[in-house]
């Protein structure tokens, strides 16, 4: 989600890579869930968050849409996100207000009150927000344990790629003045990346590929055509 904000009144005003040690341990949270009661829609999720959630929950895109997630657009874009409950917050917390879901929990989640702020070479830096968590005191944490993915390096690679492409993809279907090719083209957001089971039993990272290069030769030939 792109959003524009004055770093200075939201960060420590310092960017950092995931070598780097910052105070936001909260030492397994103690049994407070308060970020996950107050998220609001904002934990959006990309395609190897949805893998993961299949893979957690054993469901399919159609039977998370029951309860789970929902649909909404974000910069141009149809994407789904976590459904928040008013009183009790994630859907995925139990009675106790706990994760159940915590070791494949969404990307937003990971990072936690870490952000990412990207270059215009579409490289990103993390950032710590100040304001969003109310845990006291926090201690030291190295940011790859704090996210806690295995192989960090193409997951980071992954993200970068994803970005990427949905910024030029939100770019380009602003840029339409056809309604029913604006709702094509987000659409087929959710058909190509998200409805289709992933086989939750290979790696990821060569689905997404696939399912990328499909989208992308869409894109393509309509561009083509449109000349």
């Amino acid at each position: 989600m792109i959003r524009n904000v004055d770093l200075s009144k939201v960060t420590d005003n310092r960017l950092y890579t995931k070598e780097d040690i910052v105070n936001i341990s909260c030492d397994g949270c103690k049994g407070c869930s308060d970020c996950c009661k107050s998220v609001g829609d904002s934990i959006i999720l990309d395609p190897f968050d949805m893998y993961n959630l299949s893979k957690a929950t054993g469901k399919s895109f159609e039977a998370l849409m029951e309860d789970v997630i929902e649909i909404r657009l974000i910069d141009n874009l149809i994407l789904p996100n976590i459904m928040i409950d008013e009183e009790k917050g994630c859907k995925m917390l139990d009675e106790n207000g706990r994760c159940t879901i915590h070791a494949l929990r969404p990307g937003f989640c990971r990072l936690f009150p870490l952000g990412r702020l990207y270059d215009d070479n579409g490289d990103f830096k993390y950032i710590l927000q100040i304001h969003e968590c109310d845990y006291t005191p926090k201690g030291p944490a190295l940011i790859s344990d704090w996210i806690g993915i295995d192989d960090l390096d193409k997951y980071e690679a992954y993200i970068k790629r994803w970005h990427a492409f949905t910024k030029m993809l939100g770019e380009y279907i602003k840029g339409l003045k056809e309604t029913r090719k604006k709702e094509h083209f987000s659409w087929l957001l959710i058909r190509v990346f998200f409805e289709p089971s992933y086989d939750t039993n290979k790696a990821f990272y060569s689905q997404f590929e696939e399912r990328l290069a499909s989208y992308e030769e869409n894109l393509k030939s309509v561009m083509d055509v449109n000349r």
